[in-house]
């Protein structure tokens, strides 16, 4: 009986000690493919993280008309992109997470929320009103629903942050000086 009983503690302890190392080594090795597609064991390739690019950054945004460039987002503008990944992106940008987006099936076309051809010359407090108000009570798209019960006055501000760090070309204070109406702002 005592052999037994010896013979599965051991088979324990060495299942718990190999599981321990594979958690600690196999983790720091890979089998990879080398550029000569030779398979070799090394260390887990780790590319250089552009995340927190800038000092004070809490997250990045790729360019939109130029991907390999990351623009640094404070945390407020990270919000921002959070709130328009999750409600305008389908209908405000040509490609989303999922794929293509619904932009192309909506008229009048929404504007590309980089546009800022368009978008600069507006004030914050008129973006803000076509988000909280939708397209139709400012005279633009109908189709476009509003937020101002789903979103607080703090994520309209923060996207309107998001916004203005991805606008191209770039926003400055001093192209916003059009009225803040939202009907002197339509195309």
């Amino acid at each position: 009986m005592r052999i037994p009983v010896l013979y599965f503690s051991l088979l324990i302890g060495v299942l718990v000690l190999a599981f321990g190392f594979k958690q600690t080594q196999a983790s720091q090795a890979c089998w990879c493919w080398s550029q000569g597609q030779g398979m070799v064991a090394g260390p887990i390739p780790h590319p250089p993280s552009k995340e927190y690019e800038s000092y004070g950054s809490y997250g990045t945004e790729a360019d939109w008309n130029d991907s390999s460039h990351l623009l640094p987002l404070n945390y407020e503008q990270t919000q921002g992109k959070r709130i328009f990944y999750q409600q305008c992106v389908w209908c405000h940008a040509d490609t989303t997470p999922a794929g293509p987006s619904n932009r192309s099936n909506v008229t009048p076309t929404p504007s590309l929320m980089d546009d800022g051809a368009t978008l600069n010359k507006m004030k914050d407090e008129a973006i803000i009103r076509i988000i909280a108000e939708g397209g139709r009570k400012v005279g633009r798209s109908a189709m476009m629903p509003p937020y101002g019960g789903t979103l607080s006055q703090g994520d309209m501000q923060s996207l309107v942050a998001y916004i203005r760090v991805i606008a191209s070309p770039p926003y400055s204070t001093a192209a916003s000086s059009a009225t803040g109406s939202p009907e002197a702002n339509k195309k």
